[in-house]
């Protein structure tokens, strides 16, 4: 069937030619329309719900919101893991889902579900849906700086609130802009409970008050002299002396009492659960540019950026918009330089064609066929919905070399044909219809054999294609991409290729002898064919003794799930002890900011302590998240690299009390939003109680840290928040008829400040809070003696109806599968991941007793390991029964496949003894690279064993059928075939040498 393929596209070159040209033109369109980004998204299909329940301690949100909101959501259909997260006055519960869900599913399903659990939760408690955005979905950051000091960090973070927010969102592609650092306008009411008791006014009394106070009404309408006039009654609270002139009470006499009179309204900042920081020179407000689920970040970011440049103007007298991270400077330096190294590539393997022709245009029918199979494969990529990355871009890549083997191989079998035809008939000119029998000919002998070995590159890919969850989405693009272009490749092989030949294969084509060059390869190779010939036995135990000399390097390889990527930029994210105050949280931020600052390749350092206002955000104020972006490469000092400088900032940055971990943030974020951990490793505790989760963590941590190749190991601290626990007297409430609500009601509003409303001032909202003076709740005494008015108006204290005290309790809840859990994050350098996690296993294993209903889970990058492992382990035996069976269907005989097949060890013990002495672990990736080494090793078995078969079919057709003519044969094919296979060895060795020997992200 092949056979007659070829033959019609010689017979109808034209069609062939014309469907070129529309695959090329159709190609160069999705190559237009292919989204750009740095890496494939590897996050899990989430739904982030964040409830916001002001006030509340972090253990009344797990019991009265995460709680009730997870296992409901575990009912939901798809829902793998439910993780949940307990803050101070905000809840966050991610529902992931199995991997191929449709997001917007997924989301109505969620929704579905979420109004069956808000009956379950308080009525304060608000809930709503994060933004369709995963996990690699913060594209870009920016910070507003004044250094001017004329704008405050109010008026900064309402600049960014309420100009910079709106206007971004309108951008295309983005699902949300948050806000973070900055400080919130709050108008705020600051009592005074002996005026409220000397006028007997409560504060139930004074809320209801101000919410009455802030609102407007319509009248309809009026028509006054053949005109209508809408009538409107101004009534929302502008300013302070619009909050101090509203009325409370007032007197038969027509005396009033008004808000000024018993409480100071002034303006000042709300609450923060996060702070942001520059360059070490102070805190400033910021904003986060947040992607929609699986749109282009290349083309956002610009969208983003000409947005901007067209705000800047309409920014305040010494504003100035600062960018502090921005995705596309990886997105375009990666995408460059796949660019770059697919251009030397071309360049390698025309040099390579025309050193071994000699014959320019021969060279080029392999090279056009290169650009038009990888077009051909960005159609499929467009239509799949496959973005250029890193990845997809590298499958092409290392596809280059093996692409144009099929073509390499049947130009020089046409050379052949050609020069034996000019060798019969020296005298007579090869005619035009002779010279397209001749390709024909040529084409056919080869033809069926190369598309076939092609197909088995193809086929090999089979277990890359089996990968599950982070390992499946980071190498399918690879994969795809690869066997696209390899599948366009053995299409072109037996169509275009056999019509480029008839018309570029013309003119002198020299001889295979005149070319030095391949007079040497057969003059090196025949003595040492010679030899293996007249030793069989002796080559074949040589060659297993060198096989299982491998299992040496074999066994001292590490493991590990993914090389490094060095994607330019870094986080910093140390973890500091729980429980510790916003101010301490600022001071630190900028001490670690300033110290990494003064390393000389650092751009920018902009920090992050707590939260942005986001549901993608859910971290402790305890956490810090400081992005570092570098200078050019060229402007680093001499010898200096992305390892080196790692080493270098954390030496610098040693301040007590914080553990050290440096990370990429693309990477970092998928983690984290995947599995919860931040770290290469996480260590998973989970159980009923909180006290012994943390025992046991602590106890983790002090087990695993010192042993070799563990650079940090910290565990969480669950108890380390601090609490006043004020416990209601229920008897003594009833004894001064105060409903347990009412005494609540007091707490939450006049200790811990209730916002009660908004004020409205055009497009800027800004919020009201009630509370008593700062004198009055700053310490236990002062909260006894806390005056309450009763609803008969008895003047007690707080300390008459409930009991006081200090406690430890959680700074935060997390909980997975609507299970408690603590975690122990762990760093590794220096090591590879398998056998520290084995040795750490082991450790945990022998001198960790764990109680009845506790258990411990092992996550991060050695979770995705074992999964990839264990799935290699099944699929790739049964890959290579499939291409057993091709091989089987190529030569119709068992024994051949099976030759080919034990070839297979031989050629991978070469990349074994390459990764040890590089000091590389064996990897997910390197196990892809092996998987695509046994696909080109077959295929060059495939060629070697057609042009054996084809000299012994030539010596059987003149008689010679003995032993001594066998090997005279063996000799003819391979000798006399050393150019082809020397060729399709060298194109595959010298397109990948450019991203072998390049920098920068790509050989990663």
């Amino acid at each position: 069937m092949i056979a007659l393929l070829i033959r019609w596209s010689i017979t109808n070159r034209v069609l062939v030619l014309l469907g070129t040209v529309f695959v090329t033109c159709w190609g160069l369109w999705a190559l237009n329309k292919t989204p750009l980004d740095a890496l494939p998204d590897l996050s899990d299909v989430q739904v982030i719900i964040r409830t916001s329940y002001p006030g509340q301690a972090p253990q009344l949100i797990e019991d009265q919101v995460t709680y009730p909101l997870s296992t409901t959501m575990l009912s939901v259909p798809g829902a793998k893991t439910v993780r949940g997260y307990s803050f101070f006055g905000d809840s966050f519960v991610y529902v992931l889902f199995e991997d191929g869900t449709d997001p917007y599913w997924a989301r109505s399903r969620v929704l579905e579900s979420l109004g069956q659990a808000q009956a379950r939760m308080p009525p304060q408690a608000r809930s709503t849906l994060g933004p369709d955005a995963t996990g690699v979905g913060w594209i870009y950051e920016y910070a507003l700086v004044d250094r001017t000091g004329k704008t405050d960090l109010s008026q900064l973070r309402a600049l960014q609130d309420w100009f910079l927010k709106p206007e971004l969102k309108t951008v295309p592609d983005v699902a949300e802009v948050a806000s973070l650092g900055g400080m919130v306008r709050q108008y705020q009411i600051v009592l005074d409970p002996d005026k409220l008791r000397a006028f007997g006014i409560t504060h139930e009394k004074v809320i209801e008050a101000v919410k009455r106070a802030n609102q407007e009404t319509g009248g309809a309408v009026l028509e006054l002299g053949e005109a209508e006039y809408m009538v409107r009654s101004n009534g929302y609270l502008r300013s302070l002396e619009d909050f101090r002139a509203i009325g409370l009470s007032a007197s038969d006499a027509g005396v009033a009492v008004r808000l000024g009179d018993v409480a100071q309204v002034r303006i000042g900042p709300e609450m923060r659960r996060g702070v942001a920081e520059l360059n070490g020179e102070g805190e400033v407000a910021g904003g986060v540019i947040i992607l929609r689920s699986g749109k282009n970040a290349l083309s956002t970011i610009a969208a983003v950026k000409a947005k901007i440049a067209t705000l800047k103007s309409s920014l305040p007298a010494g504003v100035e918009l600062v960018t502090t991270y921005d995705r596309s400077d990886l997105i375009e330096r990666a995408v460059s330089n796949l660019h770059e190294k697919l251009l030397e590539e071309f360049l390698v393997v025309a040099l390579v064609c025309a050193l071994f022709l000699g014959h320019l245009r021969s060279a080029l029918v392999a090279i056009i066929t290169l650009p038009i199979g990888i077009l051909a494969a960005f159609i499929v990529m467009h239509m799949q919905g496959v973005n250029a990355n890193i990845m997809s871009l590298g499958g092409i890549a290392i596809a280059i070399g093996a692409m144009i083997d099929a073509a390499v191989v049947m130009i020089e079998n046409a050379h052949k044909h050609i020069e034996a035809r000019e060798h019969d008939h020296p005298d007579r000119k090869l005619l035009p219809a002779e010279r397209w029998r001749v390709i024909g000919d040529a084409a056919v002998e080869v033809g069926p054999a190369l598309f076939f070995s092609l197909l088995i590159i193809v086929l090999s890919f089979i277990p890359v294609f089996t990968l599950q969850a982070q390992e499946g989405k980071l190498f399918a693009p690879l994969a795809y991409t690869k066997t696209y272009a390899m599948a366009a490749a053995a299409l072109l092989s037996v169509t275009l290729i056999p019509v480029l030949m008839g018309y570029l294969i013309r003119g002198r084509i020299p001889a295979e002898h005149s070319n030095p060059l391949n007079r040497w390869l057969g003059a090196a190779y025949r003595p040492l064919l010679d030899g293996v010939l007249r030793f069989p036995k002796t080559t074949v135990v040589v060659a297993c003794c060198a096989t299982l000399l491998t299992l040496w390097p074999a066994s001292q390889l590490g493991s590990e799930f993914m090389p490094p990527l060095d994607e330019g930029d870094l986080l910093y994210m140390p973890s500091a002890l729980p429980g510790i105050g916003i101010g301490k949280v600022a001071e630190l931020l900028q001490q670690t900011d300033r110290l990494i600052k003064t390393v000389p390749e650092v751009a920018t350092v902009f920090g992050k302590a707590g939260r942005a206002e986001t549901a993608t955000d859910p971290a402790p104020m305890e956490m810090f998240e400081t992005t570092i972006r570098f200078k050019p490469r060229d402007q680093w000092r001499a010898g200096m690299t992305p390892a080196l400088l790692v080493e270098e900032l954390d030496r610098i940055v040693r301040v007590p009390g914080l553990s050290n971990l440096w990370v990429p943030p693309i990477r970092n974020r998928i983690d984290m939003l995947a599995t919860g951990i931040k770290s290469p490793v996480g260590i998973k505790i989970a159980g009923p109680d909180l006290k012994v989760i943390d025992r046991l963590a602590q106890q983790i941590e002090r087990i695993v840290k010192p042993l070799p190749g563990i650079s940090s190991a910290l565990a969480e601290r669950l108890n380390g928040g601090r609490y006043i626990d004020i416990d209601i007297d229920r008897a003594a409430a009833a004894r001064y008829g105060m409903p347990i609500s009412e005494i609540q009601s007091i707490i939450a509003a006049a200790i811990g400040g209730d916002n009660i409303g908004e004020t409205v001032e055009g497009l800027q909202r800004f919020p009201i809070n009630v509370r008593y003076p700062q004198g009055l709740r700053d310490s236990v005494g002062a909260l006894r003696d806390l005056p309450v008015l009763t609803g008969r108006g008895a003047q007690i204290r707080l300390g008459d109806l409930a009991t006081i005290r200090i406690s430890d309790g959680p700074p935060m809840l997390k909980s997975e599968n609507a299970r408690l859990s603590g975690w122990v994050y762990v760093d590794i350098r220096e090591r590879d991941l398998r056998s520290a996690v084995r040795e750490m296993q082991q450790a945990v294993a022998q001198q960790v007793t764990l109680p009845a209903g506790y258990a411990i889970s092992w996550s991060g990058q050695f979770e995705y390991l074992e999964r990839a492992t264990e799935r290699l382990r099944i699929v790739v035996p049964a890959t290579l029964a499939i291409i057993a069976l091709l091989l089987y269907l190529t030569f119709r005989r068992l024994d051949e496949a099976v030759l080919i097949l034990a070839t297979l060890p031989f050629a991978l013990a070469g990349g074994i003894w390459l990764l040890w002495l590089l000091d590389q672990h064996m990897s997910v990736a390197s196990a892809v690279g092996f998987i695509a080494l046994a696909g080109v090793s077959a295929e060059f078995g495939v060629i070697m064993l057609l042009y054996l078969r084809q000299a012994w079919d030539a010596s059987l057709a003149r008689g010679e059928a003995s032993e001594a003519d066998l090997l005279t044969a063996i000799r003819a094919g391979a000798v006399q075939r050393v150019r082809p296979k020397a060729m399709t060895v060298a194109v595959i060795i010298a397109g990948l040498l450019p991203i072998l020997l390049g920098a920068g992200p790509v050989p990663k």
